[in-house]
């Protein structure tokens, strides 16, 4: 990668916004430009209409090996300062990515850890290839976890694997991954990018606001009561119901006809 390419490339094709870590050479490591940059997509991606799925994706032999610890030794007594900088720029997009009302895919072609960990877990459908593996790494060099990985790791897998993981710095291997929760599939290298991108296609052409607000329900569930939970599923399906996509979806199944959700 020469010095004048984007640390994150941003394609838009037939409503998938492809994202892609691109600083293959330091394997993705994240440095302060690559997190204003996944701040920035994250915003457009959540204001944009035109954009109904999201797939994010490694350039290179790596997914992601988390932040540039290079920049960490470099910036001396400066790092507190500098970490919050990169904290608060890959927070932000961690929270548009996983609060947009549409839903996210992330193809996992290699190694995650640390930060690179944390952005594997945010898709809502999380297919890596045979060689990927994980590990939460933060503890092995005396740092603690950060992008939303203490709140999503005990929630995918559950606290006790979660301790093991964070704590010991596992490596997990695609396979545990799978069989853990972690991640919802796993195809060889070959076939990634056909798979990842097939199902971003199908997703972009289903009634994405239904999905928007389906996540939203899932994700506050963690939170709710029973009976606070009933009542936002209520309020949701009756919102549903108002607008254009779930007219067409009614429609469509009384006329026996496929939906046109991509036109509402």
């Amino acid at each position: 990668m020469s010095e004048a390419e984007p640390p994150l490339l941003f394609a838009r094709e037939n409503g998938v916004a492809r994202l892609t870590l691109n600083r293959p050479k330091v394997g993705n490591a994240i440095d302060v430009p690559l997190a204003r940059a996944l701040m920035e997509a994250a915003i457009e991606c959540d204001e944009d209409d035109s954009i109904r799925c999201v797939l994010l994706t490694g350039g290179g032999k790596l997914f992601c090996a988390g932040g540039d610890v290079g920049l960490f030794a470099a910036a001396g007594e400066r790092i507190p300062a500098l970490l919050k900088e990169l904290t608060a720029y890959v927070h932000s997009a961690v929270s548009r990515f996983m609060r947009m009302g549409k839903p996210m895919v992330v193809a996992v072609n290699g190694p995650a850890a640390g930060a690179g960990f944390n952005l594997s877990l945010l898709g809502d459908i999380v297919i890596a290839a045979q060689s990927a593996h994980f590990t939460v790494a933060y503890t092995a060099i005396g740092l603690t976890p950060d992008g939303g990985a203490t709140w999503l790791l005990p929630r995918l897998v559950g606290l006790r694997r979660a301790q093991e993981w964070a704590l010991t710095n596992k490596r997990i291997f695609a396979p545990e991954a799978l069989e853990a929760g972690l991640i919802t599939r796993v195809v060889e290298a070959e076939a990634l990018a056909g798979e990842a991108g097939s199902v971003a296609a199908q997703l972009a052409g289903s009634a994405t606001r239904a999905i928007g607000r389906t996540r939203n329900l899932l994700l506050d569930s963690f939170g709710n009561s029973l009976e606070r939970q009933l009542e936002q599923e209520s309020r949701n399906i009756a919102a549903a119901s108002r607008d254009a996509e779930g007219r067409e979806g009614v429609l469509a199944f009384l006329g026996k006809r496929k939906p046109d959700f991509r036109a509402q």
